[in-house]
């Protein structure tokens, strides 16, 4: 029988802690999202307070008041005016003494309005589609089914539940449905009620009394040549002249294949910059946009607690307070963090991408997360997560961060052009094309291989998609 043995092994592992996940979290976080998250913390955790900025009578009593307390050592001062020499702060220090208010980062906490209070609600189309309920004459019967159908009735305008199905789930009859169906078909908006892209097209086609025979028969018939523009095809099946099939194909793109769209939420997103990159002089200087974010630091009157606490041996509070205090003084430090990696994500991919801001999008440079990460010293994960959803303001416009990250295409010099540069070049091109004879993607290679740029055909349609750009045999003009 083997004999027991005891062994020791030393490993490194990484532990991934409450303070770290914090951190890793609110660096992702988008401006509107952290503002809410500051927010939130301000409401749960009571030792958590908003800094408000003093007039120079308040500054100066504070000053007498803090030099009567405790005095700050050199490691528990924050120069907030460069975010480089914010990791200079000791917050272990903090933690440890309960040291007075510590600045953040944060800038002006003016409030902001809140728009939202102005609007007054949309008017979904659910609610459109009920209000007319009202106004069509139905019995008490067939108004309930009809309520029951609208309830089918999806964002786009359609009904995708078969009746069969709607008859089984409301107890109703199929015939009472379909009896029912051509009177909410009447609707507004046109089209409404349909229960695919053809039935929604011949609604509107009789709403806009433009169902003639030819019309209907396009519609009923012809539809996947129709997607092709192929007109020609069309004309041919029908036989008929090719205008008057153009002239037909018109109205009916210029219906609605769904009509409920108009009804969906136009929600405006205002983007505000996290960064701001100005010239002066001959340089660019980079500036954290910090206005509208609160300023927080930690209550006094939950430190004199603590002390109050210590003194009468109260453990329970006293263990309360202690991880409210830890907890606050994390989410200071996170948004220090955050604060200072966006300076400095921002500051490297400024140098990195001098052409851009000095001449434009069109001589953006190839550039990869790896190369802003062992520029400033960070793991590429970390400078994923700080270019998304956040947003600089520049010379040039507002941009994602994400916006300077791009894949090289090849050159025939053997250098190479970022692919937002090829991108641009493809549209530029499409905007000058004979709109008669369209450029295939295949001649776009060819015109940009000109320009000494190597792309494969595939690539071009990636692009050309990215761009939503149709391909050629849609973007032909016939007249």
């Amino acid at each position: 029988m083997a004999g027991l043995k005891m062994s020791m092994k030393l490993s490194q592992q990484l532990r991934m802690t409450p303070q770290l996940q914090q951190a890793i979290k609110l660096l992702q976080l988008s401006r509107v999202e952290l503002e809410d998250a500051i927010r939130k913390e301000l409401n749960e955790n009571p030792i958590l307070e908003e800094f408000h900025e003093t007039t120079e009578d308040d500054a100066a009593k504070s000053n007498a008041q803090t030099s009567s307390d405790v005095q700050p050592t050199d490691s528990t001062v924050v120069d907030s005016s460069d975010p480089r020499k914010q990791e200079e702060f000791d917050w272990e220090n903090y933690i440890e003494n309960q040291n007075r208010t510590t600045p953040s980062t944060m800038g002006n906490s003016d409030e902001i309005m809140n728009y939202e209070n102005l609007i007054s609600q949309a008017t979904t189309l659910q609610d459109h589609l009920l209000w007319q309920v009202g106004l069509s004459g139905f019995n008490e019967e067939e108004e309930v089914i009809a309520r029951v159908l609208i309830s089918y009735i999806d964002e786009d305008g359609w009904i995708k539940t078969k009746l069969e199905d709607i008859a089984r789930e409301e107890e109703i009859t199929v015939q009472d449905l379909e009896d029912v169906l051509p009177f909410v078909q009447e609707f507004d908006p046109p089209g409404v009620g349909a229960r695919d892209l053809k039935e929604c097209l011949l609604i509107q086609a009789k709403h806009y009394e433009e169902d003639t025979h030819d019309l209907v028969a396009l519609i009923n018939n012809h539809l996947k040549d129709l997607e092709k523009k192929n007109y020609v095809a069309i004309a041919k099946a029908m036989d008929s002249e090719v205008e008057s099939i153009v002239e037909m194909c018109n109205i009916i793109l210029s219906m609605d294949p769904k009509p409920g769209r108009i009804f969906m939420t136009q929600d405006t997103h205002y983007v505000t910059p996290d960064v701001y990159v100005y010239k002066v002089g001959e340089e660019y200087v980079v500036s954290l946009n910090e206005d509208g974010l609160p300023r927080l630091r930690v209550s006094n009157l939950y430190k004199n607690l603590l002390k109050t606490q210590k003194e009468s041996k109260d453990k329970d509070t006293q263990d309360y307070i202690q991880e409210k205090l830890r907890s606050a003084v994390w989410l200071i430090k996170s948004i220090h963090q955050r604060q200072r990696t966006i300076y400095k994500v921002t500051e490297s991919i400024v140098k990195h991408q001098t052409d851009f801001f000095e001449k434009g999008p069109g001589f953006i440079k190839p550039m990869i997360l790896r190369d802003i990460a062992n520029d400033i010293g960070m793991h590429e994960s970390t400078v994923s997560r700080v270019t998304t959803s956040k947003f600089v303001h520049t010379p040039r416009g507002i941009f994602e961060l994400k916006y300077f990250f791009n894949s090289g295409i090849g050159k025939t010099d053997g250098d190479s052009v970022a692919s937002e540069s090829v991108k641009l070049k493809i549209k530029d091109l499409v905007s000058k094309e004979d709109l008669k004879k369209p450029l295939s993607d295949q001649r776009i290679v060819e015109l940009l291989k000109k320009d000494g740029i190597k792309i494969a055909r595939r690539t071009v349609a990636k692009y050309r998609d990215m761009l939503k750009i149709l391909p050629s045999s849609k973007r032909k003009k016939y007249f």
